[in-house]
């Protein structure tokens, strides 16, 4: 296993739309190391997710896992999950919310983002197995920006009023409590 370089906002990789692997592909000892390294690179950066095109491999893999994460105090945990090929779909009729949200592509900026608060979730783990899931509240903002990230698309993009960006020593200094707030709300309505 190995930490790698994180490709940050400006780096043409992050704004490729990733490709497809195959199952036979995915088994291979090179796409298997490559998840191995994937995971250690965001356990290393205290990350809640991380995309293969943030780590200059434009695939459709990404990570999530949220464990007592010191960078996301507020978030649920996540056990971690391996999604490839995922397809992240808001369920019908479902409402929006405003989710705070940093990125490892994008050092110290932190933006409020519309996510679905109940979203299905269809990919491969990495041995090729079906998952096929519902996720709500935050941690289905987690996964929509982890998939955006296989799309080519960043936080930044999806900022709708960019009077909400702000360093995160901002973010810290005048806004979190609001948020935290507002998560916990998050939580009680939707769950994780």
């Amino acid at each position: 296993m190995a930490i790698r370089k994180i490709a940050t906002i400006g780096h043409p990789v992050l704004r490729q739309v990733a490709r497809d692997l195959g199952r036979d592909e995915l088994l291979s000892p090179t796409w298997q190391s490559f998840i191995d390294d994937l995971v250690e690179t965001m356990h290393d950066a205290n990350g809640a997710g991380l995309a293969a095109n943030q780590i200059h491999e434009p695939v459709r893999i990404c990570a999530v896992h949220v464990k007592d994460n010191p960078r996301y105090p507020y978030k649920p945990n996540i056990p971690l999950t391996i999604l490839v090929n995922p397809v992240v779909e808001p369920l019908p009729g479902v409402e929006t919310f405003l989710n705070y949200e940093g990125c490892l592509s994008v050092p110290n900026l932190r933006g409020e983002v519309p996510r679905a608060a109940r979203v299905r979730v269809r990919a491969w783990d990495r041995e090729g197995r079906d998952l096929d899931f519902v996720a709500a509240g935050l941690s289905a903002g987690t996964y929509q920006h982890e998939v955006d990230h296989l799309l080519g698309t960043l936080f930044v993009d999806r900022v709708t009023d960019t009077r909400s960006l702000c360093t995160w020593q901002d973010f810290e200094r005048y806004h979190q409590a609001a948020f935290v707030a507002r998560a916990r709300a998050i939580v009680a309505t939707y769950g994780a």
